[in-house]
């Protein structure tokens, strides 16, 4: 980890020193959408692939373990790992069936698939509750020398939680960005038809790149269900990946700092704006196009000059 990451992560650690139990739900929330920024920023950012269905495989990740907790009993220590690979297979099969299509073509199909995991869970009333979702969610329990702590509604041991899944994130989009994937997916995303020259199998590539980012929304979507206790089809809908996607453009898509700082700010700023309530969308939607007009390649995204410059 570089100088700031680790800078990040200390003050981070000590956050609740200073905040309240609101607050801290509030960073919960932003370090669940920065876990998923990170995973969209592997399939946007670094394979240059425009998703528009991301939430569908935050959804799958959330009602596997939801299934799997209220019908079987998995706690979120055992549940995440089918909701990671559930979720990566979900990718993977968007992938496979995306293999050749591209640009514009490729953003229509996910945002198909996307909304059509929304009305699955949204009309499988027999497994999904339907509309109303699935409730009675156990919360995660953790054994202490005092006894069994149980997360129940508390806000810190969720925010420290949450600190520690996005560490496991972050170490996992570092990995695989400065190895020889990283190198291949950029490859690809600069210029497609130089990489199959070059002989990186492209459509492979484009494979592993959706597995490696579903099953990291996969995981944020477990936390998000033990978290609340309950899931319901409305918070996985299209506005939901919209969001995290203009996460990844406002940081700068290829950055793993800018994922997080976006998710950071669009994570916050509604709440700064909660007493505006009828022109926060509004003051959003405007400053999205002022940071467009003024810097397009996002908050530490790099120009094309300055990637230039950087090659040479």
């Amino acid at each position: 980890m570089t100088k700031g990451t680790v800078t990040f992560f200390a003050i981070s650690v000590a956050v609740p020193l200073v905040a309240n139990a609101y607050q801290l739900d509030v960073l919960t929330s932003v370090l669940i959408y920065a876990m998923l920024a990170l995973g969209l920023n592997l399939i946007v950012g670094l394979a240059g692939l425009l998703h528009l269905g991301y939430a569908a495989f935050f959804a799958i990740g959330a009602y596997t373990y939801a299934l799997l907790n209220i019908h079987w009993g998995w706690s979120f220590w055992v549940g995440w790992a089918p909701a990671v690979l559930i979720a990566a297979l979900g990718s993977g099969l968007v992938g496979a069936s995306a293999l050749r299509v591209r640009g514009d073509y490729l953003a229509i199909v996910t945002l198909g698939f996307g909304e059509i995991i929304r009305l699955i869970f949204n009309n499988l009333d027999q497994w999904t509750g339907g509309p109303n979702g699935l409730l009675g969610i156990a919360h995660p329990t953790l054994w202490l020398p005092q006894g069994m702590y149980d997360f129940s509604v508390k806000s810190l041991p969720y925010y420290y939680l949450s600190l520690v899944l996005l560490g496991g994130v972050w170490l996992f989009c570092h990995r695989l960005s400065h190895s020889r994937l990283g190198r291949a997916w950029m490859a690809m995303r600069d210029d497609e038809l130089a990489a199959a020259c070059m002989g990186i199998p492209v459509l492979k590539m484009k494979l592993l790149v959706q597995i490696c980012g579903g099953a990291v929304a996969g995981l944020a979507g477990a936390f998000f269900a033990a978290k609340q206790g309950t899931v319901t089809p409305d918070s996985f809908d299209f506005i939901q990946s919209v969001m995290v996607l203009s996460m990844v453009v406002l940081g700068g898509m290829g950055s793993m700092r800018g994922a997080i700082l976006g998710a950071m700010l669009l994570g916050v700023l509604p709440e700064m704006l909660r007493g505006a309530d009828q022109y926060r969308m509004l003051v959003f939607g405007l400053s999205m196009i002022v940071m467009m007009r003024l810097r397009p390649q996002g908050l530490l995204g790099r120009s094309h000059k300055e990637s230039q410059l950087a090659a040479h």
